[in-house]
């Protein structure tokens, strides 16, 4: 495989890493009152933005996240890995490219945010997805998120997701147990919380009312509902402590992660 291209799969995964164990952190700290915040992508995003030097921050991320759109455009179209054609192969390759696509998304607009000046005077944002457009498409993204969270408990179940770090060749058995643990609470932790949003999805697209539907949700209230059905932050602590593990998994990818040729 193409150098350049690896190296932007590095740089992409450190970025994702990044999102998610900021996320982590502050939805942690936010279980215990100890500060932070229940937070999702976009609000990471701006989050980074009030920091110190924010503006370089988004910088970096918004052209890591870029790199990470651009190695899932790469898997799926390219298919450097040899995946194939077969029907397994084809729902990767796709389930890829919709994930460059987020990611572009966010990335743009990581990096759109450090021009952009809110605009005082407006009066407020209207979607354009109305009626039955918008229920179907609820719908339908429930189902492909209760699949994508459903494919992150078949990971660890599997251990498959191993496969890639080779991990025959450390000679660290600490440093190939730690890969391990911090792979499987991680993808657990994200299991979870796709599982959470896709209910979220479902239950605003299936609502015979409609009242459900006239926002979106994510892990923002992914992180409340957990709270709010908890009998303390303990669980969301738990959840919180398993998305910094995934963040850092990602880490270890851009260490790690070997690539087929």
């Amino acid at each position: 495989m193409n150098n350049k291209i690896k190296q932007v799969a590095y740089v992409g995964f450190v970025a994702k890493g990044s999102v998610y164990a900021i996320t982590g952190i502050l939805a942690f700290l936010a279980a215990f009152n100890l500060g932070g915040q229940k937070a999702g992508k976009l609000q990471i995003i701006e989050f980074l933005e009030k920091q110190p030097f924010g503006k370089f921050l988004l910088a970096a991320l918004g052209v890591g996240l870029i790199c990470y759109a651009l190695w899932r455009f790469v898997q799926s179209i390219q298919d450097p890995e040899n995946m194939g054609t077969d029907g397994k192969a084809l729902v990767k390759r796709v389930s890829f490219f919709i994930s460059g696509l987020i990611y572009l998304g966010l990335g743009i607009f990581a990096i759109v945010d450090i021009f952009y000046e809110p605009d005082s005077g407006s009066g407020g944002s209207s979607s354009f997805l109305t009626g039955d457009i918008r229920t179907y498409c609820f719908i339908i993204i429930g189902i492909a998120l209760a699949g994508k969270g459903i494919y992150q408990f078949i990971k660890v179940y599997k251990g498959d997701f191993l496969k890639k770090f080779n991990l025959a060749s450390l000679s660290d058995a600490t440093q190939r147990k730690f890969i391990k643990n911090v792979g499987y609470v991680g993808l657990m932790a994200r299991g979870i919380m796709t599982s959470i949003i896709s209910y979220f999805f479902l239950k605003a697209g299936f609502s015979l009312a409609g009242s459900d539907s006239s926002s979106m949700k994510g892990t923002t209230e992914a992180f409340q509902f957990i709270q709010q059905n908890s009998s303390g932050p303990w669980l969301m602590g738990i959840v919180a402590t398993g998305l910094v593990c995934y963040g850092v998994y990602m880490f270890t990818k851009a260490r790690y992660r070997q690539f087929s040729n």
